[in-house]
């Protein structure tokens, strides 16, 4: 097998992502309680309401997280009682407090020295679902490119979003493999695109939905083996 391109999903193939959120959403608040104190009260539960229902009214909003998350605070800010052009400009300012806080994660151990090793032999990319920015995250030098669902207006497991890396990249499905740690989104939607799949599995669970990975491993470190082992078939 001759490998050109690899790419990786980001949250919790990278990094652990619940303590990530969790902080941003603290952050978050923290922000909203001082700059917006109408909204203070503003129980959880309604602004999912307001999320389920612009979902709803607009399906696509589901692959656009950052845009979706913006416009819950603009409505929620808006229910709250604050006038159009304040809840815009608090809704925006509300998002990029998230945003920052978003990214400040604590990145594996053996990421750095895993991509810069197969940085140097492949090309590689970032394919997330969620709205993670490489260079934000200081790791862009890494990546040919980076692709999110909002870009491709659809996410993994669709076919789609693996479909344009492969596009980007110049190369085809039988000269790619994806790194990540959902068995659906990654690993099923990977395989159905016609790239192979490695499964990222650091707490070494049981496989239990459908077609097998083609590989998986505990280790980013394990990655570059893998991979020299596909090449020289």
């Amino acid at each position: 097998m001759n490998i050109e391109l690899v790419t990786f999903d980001l949250d919790d193939t990278l990094w652990d992502t619940a303590p990530v959120i969790e902080n941003a959403e603290r952050v978050l608040r923290q922000w909203l309680a001082e700059h917006a104190p109408r909204i203070g009260a503003f129980p959880p539960e309604a602004l999912f309401a307001i999320r389920q229902r612009l979902v709803s009214a607009e399906p696509s909003l589901k692959h656009r997280i950052s845009e979706l998350r913006r416009r819950v605070l603009f409505h929620g800010l808006l229910e709250a009682g604050y006038l159009q052009a304040e809840a815009e400009t608090l809704a925006h300012s509300a998002f990029e407090t998230f945003l920052h806080a978003r990214h400040q994660v604590d990145f594996f151990p053996e990421v750095y020295p895993t991509l810069e090793q197969l940085a140097n032999r492949y090309r590689l990319a970032a394919l997330t679902n969620g709205n993670a920015d490489v260079r934000r995250l200081g790791v862009a030098d890494y990546f040919s490119f980076a692709l999110c669902a909002e870009d491709v207006g659809v996410g993994k497991p669709d076919p789609a979003p693996f479909e344009e890396a492969l596009r980007r990249a110049g190369t085809h499905a039988c000269h790619a493999v994806h790194v990540g740690d959902n068995p659906c989104d990654d690993i099923a939607g990977a395989q159905q695109a016609g790239l192979r799949a490695v499964w990222y599995n650091p707490r070494r669970l049981p496989w239990e939905a459908g077609a097998l990975p083609d590989a998986q491993i505990a280790s980013l470190a394990e990655l570059p083996a893998l991979l020299e082992r596909w090449q020289q078939g």
